[in-house]
């Protein structure tokens, strides 16, 4: 009933235009269909408290919130479903898991220090990929022929047999699929830090996760444990496929921006035609396709800034419903942009990341100057996997000075190109055709089980203040990854000079419960974060 009376809403309260009204109902469609960002996480959980399996101290379950969790049902082939378990068959239920609920296993804190609004956003949970993570070999996955895990793999190979029978004369051979079933779950944790505004931030946590979704799909990405069988032409027709979006992609930043993307040819794209599609292809393919689309839309709105009649104007006054550029990043055209870093974590077996016994496969995208961090275990030394896309950055300066009119310092020592910190960001119009470019860095780590603690992401409020290994020390004195988060803001926002956004993610790993035992633990940073605190609790330090 709420659904129809939306749809009469929508038709009734616009000009009676056949061809404008057929639009704005396929717009309206797909806005309902739009389906919203699983912030959750899908898992089986013993159906008692009193199960074997909710008493183990290093299970797979051990410390999930029970309270929190609500029964699942996946609705369509999209939404998550938990992989099969191993071993002999348990009393269990399926169950979805808000993964902000669970703080043993997540936190998230953000802080808008003492700017009047907050730019930065996060996002948390799974996504639809399939999985990327390098197979185990036989004998470590291989189940008893009694097993219900080996019963599970039987019937998936036998349906996967026969979609493959029927699929073989399909004209559309190049067509992605979705995750195959019986897949574990890809998570995703993303921290955009916004600039000028919260619009392309918030269109990063909103829609950068269906980016990836859908390239993954159009290009034909395979799962690594379970790849469908395909023929030699299938497989060609595929690949051919991929390389015409990916040529097409590049062609429309030529047309659109020009300058720098004149010659712009991302170094994945040039691997793709020798060694295939990979997930470095489509996380690249799906950054631009978004910086691309956000761009494109702020171009086709009206500078009201530049023109005094234009900004005394009525918001609506040339608003075309049909069209996707009003839907992203407001109604006026924004100028600002984000930063991004996402990473992604995918298993090999159904066992979750966070098990000490558990090997997963981690994938970083990063655009910027947010930064993600591991703890290794062995010494408990900070682990930084991205850097900081800033002019002063010997590579992004060499890549940069052919086509940027010039470099200045500013009153803080640091470069800065056109007037912007960030080499590369999304949005940030007015610097694209000097190189401004949401082309990511991307980096791969197999991970072994227990060899990290801890995963963190964090904006520039927080690096810009605490070096990476006193972040990672404030995390190992904190019983929960939640409580680490929210440490770590609360000593950046003390401490910082500036009072600029800060934003943190925590996420556990393998080695979380043994996280202070490498090393000196969290003592090698505490003199100087003690030093840090009693410098600006001190009133002399603020006098200018």
């Amino acid at each position: 009933m709420e659904t129809r009376m939306l749809k009469a809403y929508w038709v009734a309260s616009r000009p009676h235009n056949t061809g404008c009204a057929q639009a704005r109902l396929q717009l309206f469609h797909r806005r309902l269909n739009r389906r919203t960002f699983h912030d959750y996480f899908v898992t089986h959980l013993p159906s008692s408290s009193l199960h074997p399996d909710a008493r183990s101290a290093s299970g797979p379950h051990h410390k999930l919130p029970r309270a929190a969790s609500k029964p699942h049902t996946p609705q369509s082939p999209q939404d998550p479903s938990p992989a099969p378990l191993a071993g002999p068959s348990r009393d269990t239920t399926v169950v979805r898991i808000p993964l902000r609920s669970a703080k043993h296993h997540f936190g998230g804190s953000v802080s808008r220090g003492t700017r009047p609004y907050n730019e930065d956003a996060f996002q948390a949970g799974v996504i639809a990929l399939p999985a990327f993570a390098k197979k185990s070999p036989v004998s470590l996955t291989r189940a008893p022929a009694s097993s219900p895990l080996q019963a599970f793999r039987e019937r998936q190979q036998e349906q996967q047999s026969q979609k493959d029978s029927q699929t073989e004369g399909s004209e559309d051979a190049s067509a992605g699929t979705p995750a195959p079933a019986g897949d574990p779950q890809v998570f995703y944790f993303g921290v955009f830090d916004g600039h000028g505004g919260t619009e392309c931030s918030s269109f990063l946590k909103d829609s950068l996760h269906e980016y990836i979704e859908r390239s993954a799909q159009k290009l034909g990405l395979e799962s690594t444990l379970s790849p469908p069988k395909r023929s030699e032409e299938q497989v060609k027709a595929s690949l051919q496929n991929a390389l015409k979006l990916e040529t097409s992609l590049v062609k429309r930043w030529q047309d659109l921006v020009g300058g720098y993307f004149r010659r712009f040819r991302p170094k994945v794209f040039a691997l793709s035609e020798k060694n295939g599609i990979n997930i470095s292809a489509v996380m690249t393919y799906a950054f631009l396709r978004a910086d691309l689309d956000f761009i494109a839309a702020q171009a086709r709105k009206e500078d009201t800034d530049s023109d005094l009649v234009l900004s005394d104007a009525p918001l609506n006054a040339s608003d075309i419903l049909d069209s996707p550029a009003r839907q992203i990043g407001g109604p006026k055209r924004f100028k600002g942009g984000s930063t991004c870093s996402v990473a992604l974590v995918s298993t090999p077996t159904p066992t979750p990341f966070w098990h000490p016994a558990t090997p997963s496969s981690l994938l970083v995208s990063h655009v910027g100057d947010t930064r993600i961090l591991l703890c290794k275990t062995s010494n408990g030394q900070a682990c930084p996997l991205t850097t900081n896309h800033h002019p002063g950055t010997p590579g992004e300066g060499s890549r940069l000075r052919r086509y940027a009119a010039s470099f200045v310092t500013d009153s803080f020592g640091e470069e800065r190109m056109t007037g912007l910190a960030n080499t590369r960001a999304f949005g940030d119009m007015q610097s694209k055709q000097q190189g401004v470019s949401a082309e990511p860095e991307i980096r791969r780590l197999e991970l072994a089980p227990a060899e990290y603690s801890f995963l963190v992401l964090i904006s520039d409020g927080v690096s810009g203040t605490l070096s990476d290994q006193e972040v990672v020390d404030i995390v190992k004195e904190a019983r929960t990854p939640e409580k680490g988060a929210s440490d770590v803001i609360a000593f950046a926002t003390e401490v910082s000079a500036e009072g600029d956004n800060a934003t943190c993610l925590v996420v556990r790993l393998g080695g979380w419960e043994r996280r202070s035992e490498g090393g000196v633990g969290s003592m090698g940073t505490k003199e100087a974060r003690d030093w840090k605190r009693e410098e600006a609790r001190d009133p002399r330090s603020r006098r200018t």
